[in-house]
Formats: structure tokens, sequence, C-alpha cells
């Protein structure tokens, strides 16, 4: 962990905390409106400090993390989870919060799997269900 920085910009924290593989990706959530820093909206370069405490959207859940140090490049991951501080609210039982990974998962699986048009079978398939109705 590097102690004598004073500052880094949140793409670059995001990237070396691995919440996100690479920079690129973490300035994408920065633009998405995905990060709050201290409550307020943050682009990629806005500066980042100890003691600030963001909110991520990650992966379908919302995180509340203080900073605790900073870092530009990417470290081991026991390094990495030294920079941060997950706090944790139990706004949902275990079970609930299975049945709505589940949830997730089957919306997943609901979803069309070609892209474009369709062949000649899913054409005719659609065509029977509309005949149907």
């Amino acid at each position: 962990m590097q102690t004598q920085l004073e500052n880094v910009r949140i793409d670059r924290w995001l990237s070396a905390a691995r919440f996100y593989k690479t920079r690129t990706q973490a300035a994408k959530a920065c633009e998405g409106g995905k990060i709050k820093v201290n409550g307020e909206k943050a682009k990629s370069h806005k500066l980042l400090h100890i003691g600030d405490r963001l909110t991520l959207h990650h992966r379908g859940r919302y995180r509340d993390i203080e900073v605790l140090g900073l870092a530009e490049r990417g470290l081991p991951p026991k390094e990495a989870r030294a920079l941060y501080q997950e706090e944790t609210k139990q706004m949902l039982s275990d079970e609930e919060e299975e049945l709505f990974s589940l949830y997730r998962k089957n919306q997943k699986k609901q979803r069309p799997k070609w892209k474009g048009r369709p062949t000649k079978k899913e054409r005719r398939e659609l065509e029977k269900l509309k005949n149907i109705f």
C-alpha cells in the first residue's frame, strides 16, 4: 500500500482496488453515474482522498465503501482489500437476497439468444405464435 499519495483519480483507484479489471471500465462506470463520492456523482477525473465514502452500483447491487488507502496501480488481492472497508447494511435477509439472485439468473435465461434477423426456423415458430393469438 502506498502511503505517500495525497490524492488519486477515482478511475485509477477503482482499478487498483480491483472493483474493475481495467481503468477504462472504471471510467465508464463513473461516466454512467454508477459511482458516487460523498453523496455526489463522480466523473472519472475526480480526485479521491483517504476518508472519502463511495457508493458503487456494481454487479447488480449497491456497495458503501470507505477509502482507507490510495494506490494508482494494480495490487495483489490482499493489499487491494486493505485499501477500503466495506460498510455492510443488511437491508434484506439472506433468504430474500437468495431469491433476488435466482430471479436475476432466471431473467438472463429468458432473453432471446439470437442477434439480428431470426433464422428460418425461428421465424416459423414466431409465425405459429402469432397465429395462436
